[in-house]
């Protein structure tokens, strides 16, 4: 697992989050607690959280209703629904309008929770990757753009056997070393 593996816990029963925490305690996570939804996204303003677990019955904003919120707000959270008034109709809702991982019903079963948070967490760090990732590859393709528009014909992209794109740079261009810097620092600024 990555940096910090932040799970927030949402229930208004301050048992079952005292529960969940005592159970994770031999966990790699940094567990908080929120007492119901309003108060859970107040504490998402402030900082990120991989796995948000929710309570479907809460008063003021119901679980469906709050995940759907963090689905729109935090796209890149993992949110997992916990009740304990399982009913076909409000797993669809969260499932349709909060886009949750996991559906538990209350009580849990510990292993399973555990095996699906390892899961959340993983399936966090992954997605993360692939943003930095894509971040990165959108970059570069931005300063391939700058330097073939500032000296037209310095790379050849083309296929080999196996079908993988090669980029052929022309190292013929004779540039002195002033200009490659200052290649290097314009793409930098992109």
């Amino acid at each position: 697992m990555n940096e910090e593996s932040t799970i927030l816990i949402v229930d208004d029963e301050p048992r079952v989050i005292s529960a969940l925490v005592r159970e994770l305690e031999e966990e790699p996570y940094q567990l908080q607690g929120s007492g119901g939804g309003a108060e859970a996204l107040r504490l998402m303003e402030h900082r990120s959280f991989k796995v948000v677990i929710s309570d479907e019955m809460m008063p003021g904003m119901e679980g469906a209703e709050f995940l759907s919120r963090v689905k729109e707000l935090y796209p890149e959270t993992v949110r997992i629904m916990l009740t304990g008034h399982a009913s076909l109709q409000s797993a669809m809702r969260a499932v349709n309008s909060g886009e949750i991982y996991r559906f538990f019903t209350k009580p849990w079963n510990e292993a399973e929770l555990k095996m699906s948070l390892r899961s959340a967490v993983e399936k966090y760090d992954l997605e993360e990757e692939n943003r930095r990732l894509l971040k990165t590859v959108r970059r570069q393709s931005q300063e391939l753009k700058y330097l073939e528009r500032s000296y037209p014909g310095i790379s050849t992209i083309r296929r080999d056997a196996d079908n993988a794109i090669h980029l052929d740079l022309d190292i013929e261009l004779n540039l002195s070393d002033e200009e490659i810097a200052e290649v290097i620092d314009r793409c930098n600024r992109y």
